[in-house]
């Protein structure tokens, strides 16, 4: 059977555990030499312990795979530098970049603090894009690469508590766009993927009704990392040649192409809009059309397949 990521260098950042993990267990699997990145931090982004990242290259090696760690911060541009360079010192190349590590600082956004914003914003956006500018160079000098950037359906569609997590999330949707956009001449490709899995950012949630423990116990038993890597290792590999700027969401087996903003309706006056007449014509023509403030789990409201 023929390894679809045979020979290829793809670089997991947040491998240490949870969906990276089984990302870099996967691509492995499937013949790629591996750099498993993993600052070893807590869930809130605190502490670093680089034996993280080593077991999850001893399980690979264990296998018969071929992978380094690395233990720098994403939110660190020098840090971003070293880790894209761990792939070229070690195996000459750098194929892939997966964009996973993140952090979560839940707070009601009236209770957030600068600092909350702060940290969630460098790992998950500035953490993105230091790595996405880190291999650009090296993508661009060989005419080929994958970005794989997660998002979340909390910027997606919405969420509770999350004001810094959803903003980083879209915002990676507009800089996988542009990076898609911008380097396409040189075969480059650029995607976001939206997970459903249970993590160690999951169990970090507060679950403070009967409703939200069913549903974290149904994403714990059900919804498990492991369903996530196929998504990425494809999107890493040459099956996805032609496929750039886009946005998927997987939960448990089912597979989503996103939608991404377009108009939805149009309305036009002669002479100009008032803000009366935009209330009496406009708002009317709308109103059927406007998008409630649905949550994650409201749109997602089916036992997952």
């Amino acid at each position: 059977m023929v390894k679809c990521v045979d020979g290829k260098v793809i670089v997991v950042t947040g491998a240490g555990r949870g969906i990276g993990r089984e990302i870099s267990l996967l691509a492995a699997a499937e013949g790629a030499k591996v750099v498993v990145n993993d600052l070893g931090g807590s869930a809130e982004g605190e502490g670093a312990d680089v034996k993280v990242a080593d077991q999850v290259v001893a399980e690979i090696k264990k296998a018969g795979g071929i992978a380094v760690s690395n233990g720098d911060s994403v939110a660190d541009p020098q840090g971003a530098e070293r880790i894209v360079k761990t792939a070229i010192d070690n195996f000459g190349r750098v194929d892939c970049v997966v964009n996973n590590a993140g952090i979560l600082r839940d707070r009601i956004f009236h209770h957030m603090s600068a600092v909350d914003w702060d940290a969630v914003i460098k790992v998950h956006l500035y953490g993105a894009f230091y790595m996405s500018k880190a291999a650009a160079p090296y993508f661009k000098e060989q005419e080929g690469g994958s970005f794989i950037h997660f998002t979340s359906t909390s910027g997606l569609v919405g969420n509770f508590g999350q004001a810094n997590y959803a903003a980083a999330k879209m915002g990676i949707v507009g800089l996988s766009k542009s990076i898609a956009l911008d380097m396409a001449r040189f075969h480059v490709r650029s995607n976001c993927v939206s997970p459903f899995a249970w993590s160690r950012l999951i169990g970090t949630i507060p679950v403070d009704t009967p409703e939200a423990k069913a549903r974290v116990e149904r994403i714990q038993s059900t919804m498990t990392a492991s369903k996530i890597a196929p998504i990425v290792v494809f999107l890493a590999s040459n099956l996805s040649v032609d496929v750039t700027g886009q946005i998927f969401a997987v939960r448990k087996d089912e597979v989503f192409l996103m939608s991404q903003p377009r108009p939805l309706r149009v309305a036009h006056k002669d002479g100009g809009w008032t803000p009366q007449a935009i209330a009496e014509t406009m708002l009317p023509a709308f109103k059927s059309a406007l998008y409630p403030l649905d949550r994650s789990q409201d749109v997602f409201n089916w036992e997952p397949l």
